[in-house]
């Protein structure tokens, strides 16, 4: 008799204990939920990076369009290309410092 009066509480407790566990832990539990808030920023981050770089490229596609066509533009992408210069272009190279060998000892 006293098992019978203690086995209905002690199924709601474990069917309670079972759902609280997936509440937290489960494939739409609160930890899930908590990691897709992180992933979401993230991506808002990400996508607002990608956003200026079609603005970019928008603008940079509008001044090569043949009503609006900005020869400076023009002339900037086809030497880019096609890797020219004009004969009357300065053109100044970076020096490279040399990467140093582990085993190297330093110059005086």
């Amino acid at each position: 008799m006293r098992f019978r009066s203690l086995l209905f509480p002690l199924l709601a407790c474990g069917g309670g204990g079972y759902f609280a566990y997936h509440l937290q832990t489960g494939d739409h539990g609160l930890q899930a939920r908590a990691d897709l808030e992180k992933r979401k920023a993230v991506l808002a981050g990400e996508l607002a990076g990608l956003k200026e770089v079609r603005k970019r490229l928008d603008r940079d596609v509008a001044l090569l369009r043949p009503e609006s066509l900005d020869p400076d533009m023009l002339d900037e992408r086809a030497r880019a290309i096609l890797n020219l210069a004009h004969p009357d272009d300065l053109v100044m190279l970076k020096r490279r410092v040399p990467a140093e060998t582990p085993g190297a000892s330093p110059k005086r």
